[in-house]
């Protein structure tokens, strides 16, 4: 930036008085990008989660369930949003839609995972002590699923946050409005403060919800702290025995 002259005039990629100057429309468009990214996240798990168990407890239905997520992600998004603006009009609404339709694929996938991943024989002993089908999926199999579930909240989740922004053609973008008025008019920082926050509300989300998955996964903590402890002694075991072995083979 040339002496005397602002970076909004010289249009520099990075200029603080662009933060300054426009702050609430830097707010207005975040808060707007995380209602959209949260509400269309929160639906897709409500839909994914009975997805997943339809297409678990049905082998017929799991081939269509799994084709039919997949077929919807593969959509183009522009092409998708034009299909659903008839139907709910230019509107949030239209954006969210699409996200929720696109988060399924990752979602229902991941649940599935997690619930095959249930070794059998916990189901056995749990059904053995009286449970029934219900309590056994809530207090049994969902605990030991979080990992997964969480692993896929958590691509669904930094995916959507992306995928906002092409609501700017609908003019719900969030952020994503920011930089397609910036792209439209060359102004640099527009463009790069709009993209950074973009960037920093993925890692803030996938941060929230690790430390979510930590909080309601207390045993695999446990679990790394065992391994960690046997890996040393496993080890030293290792090394006792081969002593062992080389004193008998010098005696």
């Amino acid at each position: 930036m040339s002496a005397g002259k602002s970076c909004l005039t010289a249009n520099d990629w990075i200029c603080g008085e662009y933060v300054r100057s426009r702050g609430q429309e830097l707010l207005d468009a975040t808060v707007q990008h995380i209602g959209i990214t949260a509400v269309s996240v929160l639906i897709g798990l409500l839909i994914a989660f009975p997805l997943a168990l339809i297409a678990r407890r049905s082998r017929s239905a799991a081939g269509p369930v799994l084709g039919l997520t997949t077929i919807l992600y593969t959509v183009p998004s522009l092409a998708m949003f034009a299909l659903l603006t008839p139907v709910f009009g230019v509107s949030a609404a239209v954006v969210i839609t699409g996200l929720v339709l696109y988060s399924l694929t990752i979602l229902v996938r991941n649940i599935l995972a997690g619930l095959h991943a249930v070794p059998a024989e916990v189901r056995e002993a749990a059904r053995g002590m009286g449970y029934g089908p219900a309590r056994l999926l809530f207090e049994v199999e969902l605990p030991l699923a979080l990992p997964a579930l969480v692993a896929g909240l958590r691509i669904a989740t930094v995916s959507t946050v992306a995928m906002t922004t092409i609501g700017s053609v609908v003019g719900y973008g969030g952020l994503g409005n920011l930089i397609a008025s910036g792209m439209e008019g060359f102004f640099k920082a527009e463009v790069l403060t709009a993209s950074v926050l973009c960037v920093l509300l993925a890692l803030v989300a996938d941060a929230l919800l690790m430390v979510l998955q930590r909080l309601l996964t207390p045993w695999t903590r446990a679990q790394n702290r065992a391994k960690k402890r046997a890996r040393p002694g496993a080890r030293g075991g290792t090394r006792a025995r081969l002593g062992v072995r080389t004193v008998r083979k010098e005696g």
